[in-house]
């Protein structure tokens, strides 16, 4: 990986839609060349998925926060691991060193629903014992 597979990726992320030929102009190389470099970047992994941003608010999901969670014994973490990549208000899931054992990225409607979530969904998954939540007021940067 050099200096322009760099900026493409760059570019990319600002607009995963960038078209060859958009990247081509700004990086000075032809459309054909960086129709190369990004199928090497797919192949290499390095590229995994092209993605959105979405305006929570606008989908009526504008509440997020973030949930330690401790799972008691480790035959409990698959089906944890399981259940949690199935839920839709869960954007990220992270297993995390210390004091707890995942941290979990949630977007729901507003406290009613987080409640419903913690309460009826994630407490009540097998092995969590214990949640810690933190509630984000805003997102100064958030990047894909």
């Amino acid at each position: 990986m050099d200096e322009l597979d760099i900026k493409i990726i760059k570019l990319l992320k600002s607009n995963s839609r960038m078209t060859g030929s958009e990247i081509g102009k700004r990086i000075n190389l032809s459309v054909p060349a960086v129709a190369e470099r990004m199928r090497k970047l797919e192949d290499g992994g390095i590229i995994s998925q092209y993605t959105i941003k979405i305006d929570r608010d606008k989908l009526d999901r504008g509440l997020m926060a973030f949930i330690f969670a401790t799972i008691e014994k480790t035959e409990h973490i698959k089906g944890f691991r399981e259940a949690i990549k199935s839920e839709e208000a869960v954007l990220e899931c992270h297993h995390i060193a210390g004091e707890y054992d995942y941290l979990l990225k949630v977007v729901v409607k507003n406290t009613s629903d987080l409640e419903e979530f913690i309460s009826n969904k994630l407490k009540k998954t097998a092995g969590v014992t214990r949640t810690n939540t933190i509630i984000a007021l805003s997102s100064i940067k958030e990047e894909v």
